[in-house]
């Protein structure tokens, strides 16, 4: 049964179990509500607002640009915005991922890239390629969409969906900390993580196999999460050698927020397609896209049909498009990439004072996106039953501190399993560093006090 505490008005909340406080405006890393208080912002949303709140030089822009132009369709028109932002981020992205198609989000960019890889293989091999399926992850999120959605490894966000979705495959996680192969260092769970993708692509035999999707660090679904450099070394070979495209999932970790332009720089390889959003605009407007190289762009648009089939009224929004080339023009100007390292850095170091608690099993994560995960038992890797509601309490738990934290569930079973993503803007003084980590210690005390 509901607890009914959302608003009473006419806005269909996402959980009408929490009670929503009504924000009325956002400075830099910080969000305020109608009261006064102030929150640090300590996820920028969801791994969003990467460079804060309330940027008067973006709002100028925005103002110009929509004055001058706010809406084309790209089926008919091109804009010098739309132009400038591909430009800005094709000169971001590794080795030859030279063609950007724009959509609205995250979710939108992963569907666009399954069917670039579908197409792929059409145009490349005919309307009898059997190429269709996609390898994905246990412990992985790609979006809500039902494609998305069928390649996101949170049985949680799926259960209710099962018989609308996809059954593509799934292969476990590069998840040390909860490896299946009770493997001792995080280079043994990335080599036998690679493994599982031969392993599957055999299974299902190569001709099948079109494409493998995998977040370079892993977001929601098991925060701060990522493999050894190994990892990503081994499974291009295999993509190279099985005839299967390279997916990489940038939607959280992509535009600075791993302390890299693209988190995958970490591992030094060139996927087929990237995706992104979030960070592209950091949350000052909609906007995501697929990435890809000139291989897959010329196999279609050039020596194939000349035609992606697929669309969204704002994919290439003239506007967004604007604006995210301005967001990535502040990124680079102000040099937030590297203060993303820098402080990500300092942070990460007093985090491992947590370790001081009992609850807290495992911090792990690149740059500003860290994640922390909470155990019952520190030994056995237990988590805490469903019915202590451990995320809700820490989240609660912070806010009354001033700190927002990005809570999850389900990383150990589908069920069980609790954790936090840590992931402010990358704009963050060492000083705010500071604050945000006082605030975190008060939250995850107060926690340990009640379930202990």
């Amino acid at each position: 049964m509901s607890l009914n505490k959302a608003p009473k008005n006419h806005v269909f909340y996402r959980n009408q179990n929490w009670s929503y406080p009504k924000i009325e405006r956002g400075e830099g890393i910080y969000l305020i509500d109608e009261k006064g208080k102030k929150y640090i912002d300590g996820c920028s949303g969801s791994a969003v607002a990467n460079i804060g709140h309330g940027n008067k030089e973006i709002a100028e822009f925005t103002k110009n640009h929509m004055e001058r132009i706010a809406f084309t369709h790209l089926s008919r028109w091109t804009v010098d915005s739309i132009e400038k932002c591909a430009e800005k981020v094709v000169q971001w992205a590794p080795g030859d991922l030279n063609h950007v198609y724009f959509v609205s989000g995250g979710s939108e960019s992963t569907e666009t890239a399954i069917k670039l890889a579908r197409q792929y293989f059409i145009e490349r091999d005919g309307n009898t390629t059997t190429k269709w399926k996609v390898i994905s992850k246990w412990n992985s999120f790609h979006g809500n969409t039902m494609g998305a959605l069928s390649m996101t490894g949170i049985t949680g966000r799926r259960k209710i969906y099962d018989p609308m979705l996809i059954s593509f495959p799934k292969i476990p996680q590069f998840y040390h900390y909860r490896n299946p192969w009770d493997c001792k260092t995080l280079e043994e769970t990335s080599i036998r993580a690679a493994e599982a993708l031969e392993a599957e692509i055999l299974r299902h035999g190569p001709h099948n196999i079109a494409a493998f999707i995998t977040e370079p660090v892993i977001g929601s679904a098991a925060p701060g999460v990522h493999p050894d450099k190994i990892y990503f070394e081994m499974v291009r070979k295999i993509c190279d050698k099985y005839d299967v495209l390279l997916i990489v999932d940038e939607v959280m970790a992509g535009f600075g927020r791993t302390g890299k332009k693209f988190a995958v720089e970490h591992f030094s390889v060139v996927p087929d397609i990237i995706t992104c959003a979030k960070g592209m605009s950091c949350g000052y407007t909609p906007i995501g896209a697929a990435v890809v190289t000139d291989e897959i762009f010329n196999t279609i648009m050039v020596e194939g049909s000349g035609h992606f089939i697929h669309g969204h009224t704002y994919a290439g929004n003239p506007l967004s498009c604007g604006i995210a080339s301005k967001v990535i023009e502040i990124i680079e100007r102000e040099g937030y990439v590297k203060n993303a390292e820098n402080q990500g850095e300092y942070l990460m170091d007093k985090l491992q004072k947590l370790y001081d608690y009992d609850i807290v099993g495992d911090i792990r994560g690149k740059g500003l996106m860290i994640g922390i995960e909470f155990v019952k038992d520190k030994e056995a890797k237990k988590p805490f039953e469903i019915s202590i509601e451990l995320k809700n309490k820490i989240t609660v738990n912070c806010l009354d501190a001033g700190l927002v934290v990005y809570p999850g569930g389900g990383s150990v079973d589908g069920v069980r399993g609790d954790h936090i993503l840590i992931a402010p803007p990358i704009n963050i003084t060492k000083e705010e560093v500071d604050l945000l980590f006082d605030a975190l210690d008060t939250g995850i005390k107060k926690t340990c006090e009640q379930v202990r």
